[in-house]
Order: structure tokens, then C-alpha cells, then sequence
């Protein structure tokens, strides 16, 4: 049996895991019209003898010939691309040959790509588990001796079908080393060595700062690639999408909560919190960055699996697992904290709604605990914002930085940190704090002299709040009662609406 630490460094291995321009060629008489009325040209680059090959033998296998297909005559398509996030790590199922032992992409039946809504012909999941933008983009380098480069399978998809949208998930395998980092975290957990966090918070921003290039010159090849088999940039969509935090602080608050070993949430509670609150929202905010610079669409998806972590009533994400496999190695436990099956029709529902949407930038996640994914426009960073009390010149403050049920909710000098942000959803009334889109600015009972607290969100009334002009939050159904804050650095409550300053936050 190996030694405790070389084991237990397998057990988070599982998370290592689209601007317009002109058009190539004027429409002819093999020109198609997309959906969106841009108009896809027929010519293309030909390919390398070795990929033309493949390219012959999946065309007979779509349409009974190998010849490439004026742009009408093609089936539809969906691909995904990218590492585990993506692939379908972690989500069971997988396809035949990506399960070991010489490949171990982990390419699910489940995967999101197949489960859209988005009418389509074929589905193509191409992602791999482990994935680098190395393994992706042109020119790179193949994972498995039976495995394309990505950017060449995507190559043979666009010339054998009409492509309609292209997912891409990428990066965290990068300098991030998002799987190594986690691995660790869990080791030092159970070997009582103390958190990671001050071990890795330092540097979290230059490696994100060093993913970022990467990822941006991954997809500039990705779009390079369709423009070479044909297709202008508007005649499909190409998403860049981000992480979602696989695991937060919270289980406890779970009435159901099993305990972290059965639960499978391994590590410490401070650890958990950094990564939801700090590890995932810096790299999301590179891989928006990622997107602005190659002009991907961008789809956040970082607050999703707030409220469906691991250990959480209804999780989204699969917690530590172990295949008992023997004698145990890395891939022995690689599908932990990965989406799991749940979490890919989760993923589908977002590519769907994104999709039909119109928007270039979106957000997505569970608004009220509905188990139901809801697409807003734009990125969440830009929706959070701060409310400031115009008496104390305080901002209204999460007690401790912590999401926990009941903790107050006070006025606190202003610092910007994500528990002094918020967003107003003025379709559920509820106001969220910046820590978890799971949380809500709760009123308890409604009456006057109650205080503020944070609840899990349930879209219930005491969860429902008017955001007047004045400046005052008040309680829906209590409209004569509004937050406030008399005192500075103390609990806000509700108190009968008098005009006062006090009761205005802006």
C-alpha cells in the first residue's frame, strides 16, 4: 500500500478538471444562410493528407460517402471543447475508449453538449480530461497516442457539419494548476498540516494572470480554424465559459449534512471559503478577460453551483471519489469535484438559454433555490455592487465575511470585499450578497425592531424587498417598514419609514 501522502495527493486530480470580421469568400451558389441571417461560404482550407483521412471516414460514417458536402446538405452540430469541466469528468457514462486505461479523457454521455435544447443534428464532445490550451490549440500537442489535436478535431466537425455553436471551456489545467492546488489542499486537511490558503493566495493572481494569454490565443486559433473550413465569424457561436466553484463553506447549514469524509467536501472550512470567494471569482474574472481579447462570447458561470456544492442539499458537483481501484493512483479518484451528471444538464439548460438569448455576455445561476438555472445578461462582476448608508457613510456588511444562516447583516466601514456587495433581482425582489448567490438579505417576521440576517434563498416574502427611488429598501410586504442603520458599525433592523438618512442607502 503506498504511503498516505502519495495517495492522498490523487484526491483532488478530478479538478485539473468567440469580434466579427469580414467573410473569407463571397456567397455562392453553396452558400448557406444561418439562423442569424450571416451568410456561410462553402470554400475552405483543405486539410493535411492525415486529417483529410479522418475527416473521409467520419463523413461515411454521417452520410454514407466521404465527400465534403456543400454547406445545405450538412447535418447540424454542437461541439464542446475544452478539459474535464467540459469533457464530462466526474458526470459517469463515458463514452467507449475514454475510460482508461490508455486514455482517460472521460468524455460522458451526459456531457452538457449532448443534453441542449439547441436544435442540432449531432452533438461532438471533443473536450479531454486534463486538458491544457497546449492539447487545443493550433499546432499543439495530443493527449492520448488515439486522440486529435482539439483545434484539428474541430477542424474535420466544421467541414463535415454546419456547425452552430462551439463551447469552450479551458485553462484551469494551465499555470492556475487548479487540480495540484486542490490536491493539496485536501492533503493538508487530512494530515492536520493546516489551510492552503496562505500558501497559494500570494501568487493566485499572476497565475491567473498567466492563464489568461493562453486561453485568449486558444480561441483566436479556435476561430482561425472555422475561418479556414469556411464559416465568418457571426455564421456561429463561439462560448467561452467559466468555472463554477465546486465546493463552498456553507455544508454545514445543509440539515442533511453527512459529515465531510461520507459527504466527500474534504478540506478546511477556510480553505472552502477562499476558493468560493476569492480562487474561482479571480480566475473568472481572467477568463472574461480571455474572451474580451479574442472575442469570444462569454458565458459566467461562476456563481451556478452556489447553494449546489459539494455537501449541499442538492449538489451539482461530485465530492471526493474513489473508483476502488487497486493498487490506487491518479486516476483512481480523478472524477472528484467535477460536475456531475446533475451539473451537465445544469450546463445545457445555461447553453440553451444563452444561445437563444441574443447576448454576447451572460450570466447564470439559481436565483431562489429552484433547482433551475436562470440566464441574466452580462457578467456577474458588473451586477454586485455596494450599498452605502447616507447617515453613516457605512456600506451594508456581511458580519465576518461569513454566508452561514443567521449571520447579521450590520453597516461597516467601506472596503469593497464581497461581503459589502450586492445585487437587487427585481423579478424575485431578493437582494444576494456578493458571497454566494444562495444567501438573501432575510427580514425574519417583518415587523419593526427585526434584524437584517442572511438566509438561504427561497424567494419566500421575508426574502423580498422594494428598492424605491428615495434610497430605501423596505420589506414587499411591509412597504411602511425600511432598513435601518442608526448607528454606526451596528446591526440594521427594521424600523417604521420616517425620511431620515439613516433609511437610505445608495
Amino acid at each position: 500500500m503506498p504511503q498516505p501522502r502519495s495517495w492522498l495527493r490523487t484526491c483532488a486530480v478530478a479538478a485539473t478538471a468567440a469580434l466579427s470580421l469580414s467573410a473569407l469568400a463571397a456567397p455562392s451558389a453553396n452558400a448557406a444562410t444561418t439562423t442569424t441571417g450571416a451568410t456561410l461560404a462553402a470554400a475552405s482550407t483543405p486539410l493535411p493528407a492525415d486529417l483529410e483521412q479522418v475527416r473521409a471516414a467520419e463523413a461515411t460514417k454521417l452520410y454514407g460517402s466521404p465527400e465534403v458536402r456543400p454547406i445545405a446538405a450538412r447535418k447540424t452540430s454542437l461541439v464542446s471543447i475544452g478539459d474535464s469541466e467540459i469533457s464530462g469528468e466526474g458526470a459517469g457514462s463515458y463514452e467507449p475508449g475514454t475510460d482508461g486505461p490508455a486514455n482517460w479523457c472521460h468524455r460522458s454521455l451526459d456531457a452538457a453538449i449532448h443534453r441542449t435544447t439547441v436544435p442540432a443534428d449531432v452533438s461532438a464532445n471533443i473536450a479531454c480530461s486534463g486538458a491544457t490550451t497546449g492539447n487545443v490549440k493550433i499546432g499543439g500537442a495530443k493527449q492520448y497516442a488515439d486522440q486529435l489535436v482539439q483545434s484539428d478535431n474541430l477542424a474535420i466537425k466544421a467541414r463535415n457539419t454546419r456547425v452552430k455553436m462551439v463551447v469552450v471551456v479551458i485553462g484551469a489545467n494551465d499555470d492556475v494548476e487548479f487540480g495540484p492546488v486542490m490536491t493539496d489542499c485536501v492533503e493538508r486537511w487530512v494530515l492536520s498540516q493546516g489551510p492552503c490558503e496562505p500558501k497559494y493566495a500570494p501568487g493566485w493572481q499572476a497565475r491567473v494572470d498567466g492563464m489568461v494569454p493562453k486561453v485568449a490565443a486558444t480561441v483566436t486559433d479556435l476561430k482561425q480554424v472555422m475561418r479556414d473550413a469556411g464559416y465568418t465569424d457571426d455564421a456561429y457561436k463561439l462560448v467561452l465559459m467559466s468555472y463554477p466553484s465546486p465546493i463552498g463553506p456553507d455544508f454545514a447549514d445543509n440539515p442533511r449534512f453527512p459529515g465531510k469524509w461520507p459527504g466527500g467536501c474534504l478540506g478546511y472550512d477556510s480553505d472552502a471559503a477562499w476558493g468560493r470567494n476569492t480562487a474561482v471569482p479571480t480566475l473568472e474574472r481572467g477568463v472574461r478577460k480571455a474572451a474580451q481579447m479574442s472575442g469570444a462570447y462569454y458565458l459566467d458561470n461562476s456563481r451556478l453551483f452556489h447553494g449546489h456544492e459539494v455537501c449541499m442539499e442538492t449538489t451539482w458537483a461530485r465530492g471526493f471519489f474513489y473508483d476502488g481501484s487497486w493498487p490506487p493512483d491518479s486516476n483512481s479518484v480523478r472524477q472528484s469535484y467535477h460536475p456531475n451528471a446533475t451539473g451537465h444538464g445544469v450546463f445545457a439548460q445555461c447553453f440553451s438559454q444563452f444561445y437563444d438569448s441574443g447576448l454576447r455576455e451572460a450570466s447564470c445561476a439559481d436565483p431562489a433555490s429552484t433547482n433551475s438555472p436562470k440566464l441574466y445578461a452580462g457578467a456577474w462582476d458588473d451586477k454586485f455592487k455596494p450599498l452605502k448608508n447616507q447617515a453613516t457613510g457605512q456600506c451594508l456588511d456581511v458580519d465576518g465575511a461569513s454566508s452561514r444562516n443567521n449571520t447579521a447583516v450590520l453597516g461597516w466601514d467601506c472596503h469593497g470585499a464581497r461581503n459589502q456587495t450586492w445585487w437587487y433581482d427585481p423579478e424575485y425582489q431578493s437582494l444576494h450578497t456578493g458571497l454566494t448567490h444562495d444567501r438573501c438579505l432575510d427580514s425574519g417576521n417583518t415587523a419593526a425592531s427585526t434584524a437584517a440576517i442572511l438566509w438561504n434563498c427561497h424567494g419566500g416574502d421575508n426574502q423580498k424587498w422594494t428598492m424605491p427611488a428615495d434610497g430605501t429598501i423596505r420589506p414587499a410586504t411591509a412597504n411602511g417598514l425600511c432598513l435601518t442603520q442608526p448607528v454606526a458599525s451596528k446591526a440594521v433592523s427594521l424600523r417604521a419609514c420616517d425620511g431620515s438618512a439613516a433609511q437610505r442607502f445608495a
